[in-house]
């Protein structure tokens, strides 16, 4: 039987979204307020869980702990209270959506989690709007 364990995070960012091979009008309607070229933030929330069978030794998944330095190390301090399109290289050249940030956080965690360990993550960029993604 696999048992999921979830960890929560929480991170400030700020970001615009904007393609530049867009005119500057079919930016502001694909992407309405969220283009702002003084950009905006949102207060996100992180839901990762990673499920497997119990360890029979440790009675664990994966320890909570572990994954808490993980994730405080690779994605709270590499984006708290960061602009998303000025301060990381992850989207220098990468529109910083709700979906693509999930899709880099995944990327960035999962060659940490062991391979026979499934890794989905949620991530709320408003309490109303949020993505999924994982194995």
């Amino acid at each position: 039987m696999l048992v999921s364990v979830f960890r929560r995070a929480h991170f400030n960012a700020a970001h615009r979204l904007h393609n530049p091979t867009w005119s500057e009008e079919q930016n502001r309607q694909v992407f309405g307020l969220c283009n702002n070229p003084s950009f905006h933030g949102h207060n996100y929330e992180l839901e990762v869980q990673v499920t497997g069978p119990v360890d029979p030794e440790t009675g664990m998944v994966v320890d909570l702990g572990w994954l808490a330095d993980l994730i405080k190390r690779e994605v709270e301090l590499r984006f708290d209270h960061k602009n998303l399109n000025l301060d990381t290289a992850e989207f220098r050249d990468l529109n910083p959506t709700a979906e693509n940030i999930a899709l880099v956080i995944w990327q960035i965690l999962r060659p940490h989690i062991p391979a026979e360990l499934s890794l989905r993550l949620r991530l709320y960029e408003t309490p109303r709007n949020f993505v999924e993604t994982g194995d």
